[in-house]
């Protein structure tokens, strides 16, 4: 008789849930350059805000539902009645702040993305263009923020974003791949670098 593969190591934020073991192996860390997933990336990490992230990756399917797959130009003309339907659906969180800050930073994301040839240009040159790639041992040494996540953040609420704070914006860019926080014995780790 064999034995079963091992598991692949990975980051000990995971745990066992095969939703987030997914998430973690194909998403996570992966630098994403589509402006419609940054987009969409960018207001899933403002719903999570006081919340866990595996609460979001659950209802990520129906956010991109009840938000037009997050076509920020569909979303940017929401009015009080969408904003009614919203605070109706179930499948979301309903959090009147969140719901509003996804249209009011639809209409931010159109204009930067207009201003700065793109959005992907725009939040990739906070980091010239190539992902950081840090050498965490253990989850204690991931920073919850950064100066540069401060810097990021900053800039967005300048122009208009909200739920974006520096503790949100280095969750993104995380997420996004802009960081690499898989920790070093993580099978992700080295794949991504």
């Amino acid at each position: 008789m064999t034995a079963a593969p091992a598991a692949p190591r990975r980051c000990d934020w995971v745990g066992s849930d095969p939703l987030y073991c997914a998430y973690h192996d194909l998403e996570w860390g992966q630098p994403l350059h589509d402006d419609r997933r940054l987009f969409e990336l960018l207001c899933l990490e403002g719903a999570q805000a006081g919340l866990s992230w595996i609460t979001i990756l659950r209802k990520r399917e129906a956010y991109r539902q009840a938000f037009d797959q997050f076509d920020a130009q569909k979303i940017s003309v929401y009015g009080s009645e969408k904003i009614g339907e919203l605070l109706a659906n179930s499948r979301i969180i309903r959090n009147r702040l969140k719901i509003e800050a996804v249209i009011g930073n639809a209409r931010a994301f159109l204009t930067l993305q207009q201003q700065a040839g793109g959005f992907d240009r725009y939040l990739w040159s906070f980091v010239a263009g190539q992902p950081i790639r840090n050498q965490w041992q253990t989850m204690r040494e991931v920073p919850a923020s950064t100066p540069l996540s401060e810097t990021l953040s900053h800039d967005l609420k300048q122009r208009g974003f909200k739920f974006v704070g520096p503790t949100i914006c280095y969750a993104y860019m995380q997420s996004a791949g802009l960081v690499n926080d898989h920790l070093i014995g993580c099978f992700r780790h080295a794949q991504i670098s």
